[in-house]
């Protein structure tokens, strides 16, 4: 079991950088078809959302399979290479401890948020449905969708937990005194767009216009809120008679401009108005913040929203992270076996092959047993050959974590030429399977 984790989150990045390795779900699936052109890894998860984007790998060397990470990133950035100062790295047991924590909501920008563990599992998904996974991986995030939910099962950190939507309306009626009798307009309609409206509505404000270039999708947000779906290239003329905008979408440009923000505050003639950019990549200019009048703020300032509950979830955290611990320890003890299951697995195969073809000559040679007498005669060789390696494969599982595995494995393989690419072969086998087989 050798495992990487390389990545950035809110703590290590400002947003203009995370923005930058941000991927749409078709970005990573496209690039995690091409793993096998990346010699060292032999899968690969990439958790990419507006707080933080992490690669998760399982290798065959650190050193070698930690060059091909850094590469993949690269590439699937288009370009990273100054991006060094902000990431991090974890091998093996902390990287299990890492996923799991993030799994957990641990490691979030708010505490307790429910968003992170529904994340995690499409990442998962993603790499699932591209073939990037290996066994190591596919253990690993089970396990690690399993600690989620046990913390969320187990203890109330999710009580009260601010999200990031709650938390930018609350910004909001700080500014302005109060979103009672105010309107809002909000760009896009995904699930952070319908929060946000929830927690708007819950804020008393009266009127919310959606817009999104898809006007279907805003039309149907429109109707859950009890809002009004407008057309996403009128959508600046709706803001001269808001109070607040919310911008989250999955543009990869800016939807407001810094010069259509200055003519949205000329038809204002000054009257102040809300901007909330939760969106990773960015949806409006930076620059718009200078501007008269306009009271910007982007994910990265919800850092500064103040949580009067945050010390009773943090007690829960506690909690939290005694579970982690232990279903670390659990997934450690799991991995010590794991190296061997291949083996084992083609070992039994082959000795249940040759059952079956010896039990198939006999009965053709005794064609007057009757149908009991044959079940006695298939339950007599199944026990023969389990008493058989019964004993092998307790010397296999009492080596494993030893000095003595590598030999124990190798000793096997020789003697009953055992030999598969795929889980037992290497990634170099595996990188040159994929190649020619991509021929």
């Amino acid at each position: 079991m050798q495992l990487l984790t390389l990545g950035l989150n809110h703590r290590t990045a400002p947003v203009d950088v995370r923005e930058r390795v941000s991927f749409s779900r078709e970005e990573l699936r496209s690039g995690l078809l091409s793993l096998g052109e990346y010699d060292g890894l032999s899968g690969l998860v990439v958790l990419s959302t507006c707080n933080r984007t992490e690669l998760y790998a399982s290798v065959d060397d650190h050193e070698r399979g930690g060059q091909a990470l850094r590469q993949f990133l690269n590439d699937l950035a288009q370009g990273g290479d100054d991006l060094d100062e902000y990431l991090y790295n974890y091998a093996d047991e902390e990287a299990i401890r890492h996923l799991f924590r993030v799994a957990s909501s641990l490691d979030s920008l708010v505490l307790g948020e429910g968003q992170i563990l529904s994340q995690v599992k499409e990442a998962y998904a993603i790499a699932r449905e591209a073939g990037a996974t290996s066994t190591v991986l596919n253990l690993l995030f089970h396990r690690a969708i399993a600690a989620g939910k046990r913390v969320r099962t187990e203890t109330r950190i999710a009580y009260r937990s601010v999200s990031v939507s709650y938390a930018a309306v609350e910004l909001a009626a700080a500014s302005l005194g109060g979103l009672g009798g105010c309107a809002a307009l909000i760009f896009g309609a995904g699930k952070m767009a319908e929060l946000t409206a929830e927690h708007l509505r819950a804020h008393g404000i009266e009127l919310i216009y959606v817009a999104n270039r898809h006007i279907e999708r805003a039309e149907k947000l429109a109707e859950r809120i009890g809002g009004e779906a407008i057309p996403f290239d009128r959508a600046m003329e709706y803001a001269t008679c808001v109070d607040v905008v919310v911008t989250s979408t999955g543009a990869p440009h800016y939807v407001i401009k810094a010069w259509e923000a200055r003519r949205l505050m000329a038809r204002r003639q000054g009257r102040k108005i809300f901007l909330i950019d939760i969106a990773v990549p960015r949806d409006v200019d930076p620059d718009v913040a200078g501007i008269k009048g306009i009271e910007l703020y982007n994910i990265d300032a919800l850092e500064a929203v103040v949580d009067e509950h945050l010390s009773e979830r943090q007690a829960e955290a506690v909690k939290a992270e005694k579970i982690v611990e232990e279903e670390v320890d659990s997934l450690l003890e799991r991995f010590k076996y794991l190296s061997f299951q291949p083996l084992m697995a083609l070992l039994s195969g082959r000795c249940e092959r040759i059952r079956e073809r010896e039990i198939k000559r006999v009965s053709a040679k005794l064609p007057e047993l009757s149908e009991e007498e044959g079940r006695q005669v298939e339950h007599m060789s199944r026990m023969i050959v389990r008493k058989i390696l019964r004993i092998p494969m307790m010397k296999l599982r009492a080596s494993a974590g030893t000095a003595d595995e590598a030999f124990y494995i190798e000793a096997m393989r020789a003697l009953f030429k055992l030999d598969a690419i795929g889980e037992t072969g290497t990634s170099e086998q595996r990188h040159n399977h994929y190649r020619y087989a991509g021929k």
